[in-house]
């Protein structure tokens, strides 16, 4: 295969996301989903609507998002809705929980390593295309939270994100799972949704406010690294893989925490599996656009 084209840039504005975007040199067709973290009650890390607006409107977008499979601010879709207010979601664009009505949308995964079928809002099949605009960071449980996260957990319903979580069983206590199981999972998921738009996706990864926790941490730790900039690409693993190798090779002190919790969470097998699938490919050509 191949290497994957990944564009870099270290300008961090709602008008470097748009000519990032543009790099990538394809029109996402129809109906597109935006697919971002809206933020957990609390947190103070998530990307603002101001700073991805300017993109959103590019591709005339509905922001899309599906409930969490634990209690919360956004566990309910009444819960969820009132939070995208709050945050200004709904202030600036058209939101979509998908998964707000079942039944829920059944994607078989096949060849998968750990999951076999991964559960995802209903409202998915409303959408031709997907732009996913993620806040590259750490993470509890998977280690790292980036575009393979998003596709992943993300887009899964409130029942599919405890069957990842479960590697397979949704009512297996999601703290309890055997890690390398339950990030594979991961993996597997990812695939299936990245599969589904069949080429009709784009990946935007956004490494500022880098802290070892997730968006979904209303108490997240404070960043621990300094903002480096924009990435994008055509190819989730090889984004991905990019941001990682950019965390390990700098020099900021700041990376040790957010390694240590990569390697403890075993996270690399998230990209290790959504690779073995076909989903992407480590091997890519780092484009600065600066």
């Amino acid at each position: 295969m191949e290497k994957a084209k990944v564009y870099f840039t270290s300008k961090i504005s709602p008008e470097s996301l748009v000519e990032i975007y543009e790099k990538l040199g394809k029109e996402l067709p129809g109906k597109v989903a935006v697919k971002l973290h809206s933020g957990e009650h609390g947190n103070k890390n998530y990307l603002r609507p101001e700073f991805v607006k300017n993109v959103i409107e590019k591709v005339n977008g509905t922001v899309v998002e599906c409930n969490t499979a634990y209690p919360g601010e956004r566990y309910t879709t009444e819960k969820h809705k009132k939070l995208m207010e709050e945050h200004e979601w709904s202030k600036y664009f058209n939101v979509d929980i998908m998964d707000e009505e079942g039944p829920d949308m059944e994607l078989e995964i096949p060849d998968g390593l750990q999951i076999k079928k991964n559960f995802v809002g209903k409202h998915l099949a409303n959408y031709d295309s997907m732009l996913v605009l993620s806040h590259f960071k750490g993470h509890a449980m998977g280690g790292f939270g980036g575009a393979l996260k998003q596709l992943s957990i993300g887009c899964a319903s409130s029942y599919g994100k405890a069957y990842i979580h479960g590697a397979g069983n949704p009512d297996m206590d999601m703290f309890k799972t055997e890690q390398v199981s339950f990030v594979k999972s991961m993996g597997d998921a990812a695939s299936s949704v990245h599969k589904y738009f069949n080429g009709n996706i784009l990946y935007i990864n956004s490494m500022v406010n880098i802290s070892i926790d997730c968006d979904c941490d209303g108490n997240a730790s404070a960043p621990c690294m300094k903002d480096i900039g924009i990435l994008a690409s055509t190819d989730p693993v090889a984004l991905d893989q990019a941001c990682l190798d950019i965390i390990y090779n700098s020099n900021d002190p700041g990376k040790e925490k957010l390694i240590q919790r990569i390697e403890e969470k075993k996270a690399i097998h998230i990209i290790e599996t959504a690779e073995k699938l076909g989903t992407g490919t480590r091997e890519y050509e780092l484009i600065n656009i600066d």
